[in-house]
């Protein structure tokens, strides 16, 4: 079967301040804001748009896994260990909450970072091998 589905466009996001956490993004991941208004803002970071949707309190894009554990649904990639070690310390000096760098039982190490509205993300030091193979095919 053909693979038909080519790419994840768009990451919908649950904030309770559009413009407190779009500013928050722009500021401290460098997004690139492209709309915005009272009920949502389009940003755009790591190849991939990310809809700041205003929700109600309480909201995240967390979820609990069945050991009682909160997840996070997104990770973005970085280039090495090395780099991955520099983003982790750069976050500390930006002032966003971070979590220690870990191994996983898997290749290459890992830290999680959340948002002002409690939105947990994960890092991961190794490009995923199709991410390697189109920049390869691009240059």
């Amino acid at each position: 079967m053909n693979q038909q589905l080519i790419r994840v466009g768009t990451t919908y996001l649950p904030v309770k301040d559009v413009q407190g956490s779009a500013n928050w993004y722009v500021k401290k991941l460098g997004a690139e804001l492209s709309y915005q208004d009272e009920e949502k803002a389009i940003l755009n970071i790591a190849g991939q748009s990310f809809f700041l949707v205003k929700s109600k309190p309480g909201q995240s894009a967390n979820f609990i896994d069945h050991s009682g554990r909160e997840r996070f649904s997104i990770t973005f990639e970085v280039d090495g260990v090395d780099a991955l070690m520099q983003l982790h310390a750069d976050f500390q000096d930006r002032h966003i909450p971070v979590g220690e760098i870990e191994g996983r039982g898997h290749i290459g190490k890992n830290f999680t970072f959340r948002d002002p509205c409690g939105n947990k993300f994960d890092v991961w030091s190794e490009l995923s091998i199709a991410y390697k193979e189109s920049q390869k095919m691009s240059s």
